[in-house]
């Protein structure tokens, strides 16, 4: 597996605090299959809660004996392993993070007093402990540079070859969308009971506000804000006009993403929101398509103007009429849709995995020079 006789590549764990099939395992599988070449690598996968996790996480630690874990997420397990790992076996550790935890905690209301308190020990101690931080946003780094912590900023990937094309045009019959301008919405759907919003929420006020105009708006994922939201779309009598899907299959995604005129990605204009890029940002770009994206975080920094809608604070009730509005434009001139195909280029440029890799590279190669003997 190594190179020249009497040398040896250096061996990189990563662990990925969650499923095998989830969107931090697909970024593991695509950096790792990048980086063959130059490290020997191994994957671990999060298959349970608690202390069993962080076992299993232990055990391939000490029976490995990588040079590097690397931890994708803040959560306990994978965490807590590392840490274990860099204090007995002087593992190098690397904390890979997409979110500012504590505030999204704080912010969302997820989570008690004590919770709150054990999320800010977590994220603070894993943070100073490690050999390197990679967040996945740029104001996330501006942010961690302000309280004395160096970040490299490596943000969420794509493939640009897999999902800069799809076969829209039997989803387009099935879901009606023809003579309508369509309008998209792909994620987890989880509410907040505090703010009293959820993910896909202005989708839905938005369709409301342009009454009978040609616009239908798909709302496609699981969690605890769907049933609210289709509740509200009910009692809102939207009909057809707000269809509400089942997440669908990896591999069916860019089918879906060309059939749908205008995808929405949405952040709220706080810490947690500004310091995210967000996995579905770049799905969107890759494919194409005309976005309309709160002009918050990464999304502020990459969309042309004409794709940005202004979000004011945690909770924007206005947000709504400031997007059906952009909506509304649309309809009246389709053609402006036909920009969504310069997105493919930003993608390539800053979002592909092949480009991302190499920043991974950099960071292994700074710990592991002296592996490499």
């Amino acid at each position: 597996m190594g190179g020249a006789q009497g040398t040896r590549r250096p061996k990189v764990a990563f662990l990925v605090n969650g499923p095998e099939s989830g969107p931090i395992g697909e970024r593991a599988r695509a950096f790792a299959s990048r980086l063959a070449h130059r490290f020997d690598l191994l994957i671990a996968y999060r298959t349970s809660g608690g202390l069993q996790s962080i076992t299993h996480f232990v055990a391939l630690v000490r029976r490995e004996q990588p040079d590097v874990c690397y931890v994708l997420d803040l959560s306990y397990s994978g965490v807590v392993a590392g840490l274990i790992a860099k204090s007995l076996w002087r593992t190098r550790l690397v904390i890979d993070t997409g979110d500012a935890v504590y505030e999204l905690a704080r912010s969302a209301g997820l989570r008690g007093p004590i919770g709150l308190a054990l999320t800010w020990l977590l994220e603070r101690v894993s943070l100073r402990a490690a050999d390197r931080v990679v967040v996945r946003g740029t104001y996330h780094g501006k942010l961690l540079a302000s309280r004395g912590v160096s970040a490299t900023v490596v943000q969420d990937g794509i493939d640009t070859t897999v999902f800069s094309s799809g076969a829209p045009d039997e989803i387009r019959e099935r879901l009606g969308l023809h003579g309508v301008l369509s309008v998209g919405f792909l994620g987890s759907l989880v509410w907040s009971d505090r703010l009293q919003i959820g993910y896909g929420w202005d989708l839905v006020e938005a369709i409301r506000l342009l009454g009978d105009m040609p616009v239908k708006g798909i709302l496609i994922g699981a969690g605890t804000a769907r049933p609210i939201l289709e509740a509200r779309a009910r009692d809102y009598g939207l009909g057809n006009r707000m269809l509400f899907l089942d997440p669908v299959p990896y591999q069916e995604v860019p089918h879906y993403l060309a059939a749908i005129d205008v995808w929405l990605s949405t952040q709220t204009n706080d810490i947690p929101g500004n310091v995210r890029t967000t996995g579905k940002l770049p799905l969107y770009l890759a494919a194409g398509r005309y976005i309309l994206a709160s002009d918050v975080g990464e999304a502020s920094l990459v969309l042309p103007p004409e794709m940005r809608v202004e979000y004011r604070g945690t909770v924007d009730r206005e947000y709504p009429v400031r997007l059906a509005e952009r909506l509304a434009a649309l309809v009246r001139a389709p053609a402006l849709l036909s920009l969504g195909a310069q997105n493919t280029k930003t993608a390539r440029a800053l979002f592909d995995y092949d480009v991302l890799s190499r920043r991974i590279e950099a960071v292994l190669d700074s710990l592991t020079t002296d592996a490499a003997v």
